[in-house]
């Protein structure tokens, strides 16, 4: 009769050892997963983010608003602003708004400002003013009307006009305020270029063409 034979100490240690392996490499696989899908969720997360800063900013474009004294668009380096129509259904009013790159919470930020509504050329006189101090020293006020939207490395601004695209401080054009020539303070066109810092899902250079309405048939 043969006797029931058991497993020795060693097999069972090969089990074992056999068994930690492939729990290791389980979880190795597991853990790709999880990041491979946390990455996937981080970089569509941060490309609706850019697609929404990117589409407030052609917003901004297509509602600039060339009223007599005023300018309707400026570019001096730092930042760029612009008067544009309001956002309701007309009444109300026109608008200042500024974007911007400034370090918030130790992080480089690209950042819109926007005033309140505007009736009279002294309210936007004021809040053009008030959008330059902003971008450069912003007080408690300021920063309550701010809005952070990504993080950005760099940024740079050209003007399209005379069939070329240049830098809005070299432009030749009328001085503001001049009420015949304001509509020529327009450009043809506004190119975007952003720097998007490395670490980020997106990182890298980005360029966007705006073109002005009015020269491209209604078309951004």
């Amino acid at each position: 009769m043969l006797k029931a034979r058991g497993f020795t100490l060693i097999e069972l240690m090969l089990a074992i050892a056999v068994m930690g392996l492939m729990a290791v490499l389980s979880w190795r696989g597991l853990d790709g997963m999880v990041r491979a899908q946390e990455q996937t969720r981080q970089r569509a997360d941060q490309l609706l983010v850019l697609q929404a800063a990117l589409g407030q900013w052609g917003a901004d474009l297509d509602a600039l608003l060339p009223l007599p004294h005023t300018t309707p668009i400026d570019w001096d380096g730092l930042v760029l602003r612009m008067t544009r129509r309001g956002q309701g259904n007309g009444d109300e009013g026109a608008l200042v708004v500024a974007w911007a790159r400034r370090n918030v919470g130790g992080q480089d930020q690209w950042l819109r400002w926007q005033s309140p509504a505007l009736r009279t050329r002294a309210q936007w006189q004021q809040a053009w003013q008030q959008a330059a101090l902003w971008a450069r020293n912003p007080g408690d006020a300021e920063r309550r009307a701010e809005v952070a939207l990504l993080p950005l490395a760099s940024w740079n601004i050209y003007f399209y006009r005379d069939n070329a695209w240049s830098n809005p401080m070299s432009s030749s054009g009328p001085p503001p305020g001049d009420a015949a020539a304001t509509g020529v303070l327009l450009p043809d066109g506004v190119r975007l270029q952003l720097e998007l810092p490395p670490g980020q899902a997106l990182a890298g250079p980005l360029t966007r063409d705006w073109v002005n309405p009015l020269k491209g048939g209604g078309k951004t």
